[in-house]
């Protein structure tokens, strides 16, 4: 990597990055009479709001002159089934600080959900601080959806136009192609065809490629100043394992099905004891697929965020520049890790199929 493109990281990470903690800290500098651990709940509470979905695309925020808190930001938009669609843009949320009056009904964000309320506002809790509001089923545009969307139209249009290149070229790489053609070719020569062998490899490529790809550029996204946070949410990774899942059991042959149930090789009692065992690891292994990708996602996110929120805490020139190195050397890590769990998933994947598709001569 040369130092150009070191510093142009730099640049962008100090100029977008950064400042989206600063909502979070502003707060915290303007009054010195908060203690250390208030401060460490303040940051604690960011963490969490950014590794959450939300309903906006938020920047940066500040306080103003009449000290209003003013959020910097893309609003998306909310869709909610409440009697009939309800639909309006999230701004009239006011990130939970207003209550959108639509046609009469009145809805306001209160930890990241949208519940029906009264013109004032009021969020009325039970015994164990749960809201007993109204919540309508909610249907929005979220950031982790769009961002969803975005990726899905960013894979179609790139390999929709190799696929055009490749064929008009006679089957030779031009453009992006030169940089997608060997990762293409790694994941299946070195990833479906060793692990499921050459008689079935073909027939997951499809979605070993679509897989690998979709998780690459989603943690890729995840980096961008945006908040976003798509495979760090565990709705996401237990979606992708459910797939894996489902293509395995569904593709599995007999002798999968076999090993499972009526293990051969082995004396008839300890088939007994070892059918339930060999059934559970049926599921237990897309709960690890689910679990590895959200736990390492998130723990990246976490660890990123916290040595950016150091710089707060420090206050001090020698603290906060530590700080920021640390943050900055992490964050260039992270875009390894985008590419490893993306691999890891991949893999993992293509074990389970070749395990299912595997055909033993009798």
């Amino acid at each position: 990597m040369s130092f150009k493109l070191i510093a142009k990281i730099f640049l962008f990470f100090s100029l977008f990055f950064v400042p989206r903690i600063v909502h979070s800290a502003d707060k915290m500098n303007t009054d010195d009479s908060k203690n250390k651990e208030s401060l460490k709940n303040e940051i604690k509470d960011y963490i969490n709001h950014h590794l959450k979905d939300s309903h906006d695309f938020n920047f940066f925020s500040f306080t103003n002159e009449d000290h209003e808190h003013v959020y910097v930001g893309i609003p998306l938009p909310v869709l909610l089934w409440d009697n009939g669609l309800k639909a309006f843009s999230s701004s009239k949320l006011k990130h939970g600080d207003g209550v959108a009056n639509i046609d009469g009904d009145y809805y306001k964000l209160y930890h990241d959900k949208i519940y029906k309320t009264n013109s004032n506002g009021d969020i009325y809790l039970d015994e164990y601080d749960h809201p007993t509001n109204i919540h309508p089923i909610d249907f929005s545009l979220t950031k982790g959806v769009v961002s969803i969307l975005i990726t899905c139209l960013i894979m179609f249009f790139i390999f929709n136009s190799l696929a055009k290149s490749y064929r008009k070229n006679d089957l030779i790489a031009v453009g992006m192609g030169r940089f997608f053609e060997p990762i293409i070719l790694y994941v299946r020569d070195e990833i479906a065809i060793p692990n499921i062998g050459h008689r079935h490899y073909k027939k997951y490529m499809s979605y070993l490629l679509t897989i690998f790809f979709f998780i690459w550029f989603l943690n890729l996204l995840g980096l961008m100043p945006f908040g976003i946070n798509v495979t760090g949410n565990i709705a996401i990774t237990f979606s992708l394992a459910l797939l894996t899942f489902i293509i395995t059991n569904i593709t599995g042959k007999r002798d999968y099905w076999k090993h499972i149930f009526w293990m051969p090789g082995v004396p008839w009692p300890m088939k007994i004891v070892l059918a339930p065992i060999e059934l559970l690891g049926v599921f237990i292994k897309p709960f690890s697929l689910m679990i590895r990708l959200y736990a390492n996602i998130s723990a990246g996110h976490i660890v990123l965020m916290s040595l950016i929120a150091l710089m707060f805490i420090f206050k001090n020139w020698i603290g906060s520049t530590l700080s920021f190195i640390l943050a900055f050397s992490i964050s260039i890590i992270e875009i390894l890790v985008a590419l490893l769990q993306a691999y890891i998933f991949t893999v993992l994947s293509a074990l389970y199929f070749g395990f299912a598709s595997e055909e033993h001569d009798h």
